[in-house]
């Protein structure tokens, strides 16, 4: 068996897109109507493909990264991929603190006066991240960037509500458009 973590960004791309890109008509968290939908689960849960993109994204995390921290649901397979390739910890944040056991909305790490990195699979204007910086905040973390493997959104990569957080994107919108 080859090495598949040897991929081209390209060719990784074009690998993503042929499996996980969907035609019709979906709503979108944001509530935006888009003809186009990326299917996250169709290309995280495939070693061959799961493996290069966590190569990709861990020349994206900013060197003084503590823990990378993925969000519920599309962000663990990533953050775990990612934590096996670097070494670092992962903590799994939540939508909502959980009423039970810990009673926390970041399980797995103590993340409190720590510098940590979201994962995140697909973004469009970031509210999943803007309501888990939130959280992160809450617990005492220094959230230093979001990582995607998608950025779908408009312009620049950004995250409503936090602007001043970079947002590092293996791949934009554009990238993965038929060409």
């Amino acid at each position: 068996m080859s090495d598949q973590s040897i991929l081209s960004l390209p060719d990784l791309a074009r690998s993503i897109t042929e499996v996980a890109a969907l035609e019709g008509e979906f709503v979108l968290r944001s509530g935006q109507v888009s003809n186009r939908y990326f299917d996250k689960y169709r290309f995280e849960g495939l070693p061959h493909l799961l493996r290069p993109l966590a190569k990709a994204m861990s020349d994206l995390l900013p060197p003084e990264t503590e823990i990378i921290a993925g969000l519920e649901l599309g962000g663990v397979p990533l953050v775990t991929a990612l934590s096996l390739h670097t070494g670092l910890p992962a903590a799994f944040v939540r939508k909502e603190a959980k009423s039970y056991g810990t009673c926390r909305a970041i399980e797995g790490q103590d993340v409190a006066g720590k510098k940590i990195a979201f994962i995140e699979d697909v973004i469009s204007t970031g509210g999943a991240v803007a309501d888990a910086h939130q959280l992160a905040i809450q617990e005492g973390a220094d959230v230093r960037a979001v990582i995607c493997a998608i950025w779908r959104g408009e312009g620049n990569p950004a995250i409503q509500g936090v602007p001043n957080l970079p947002v590092y994107p293996v791949f934009t919108r554009a990238d993965l458009e038929p060409k």
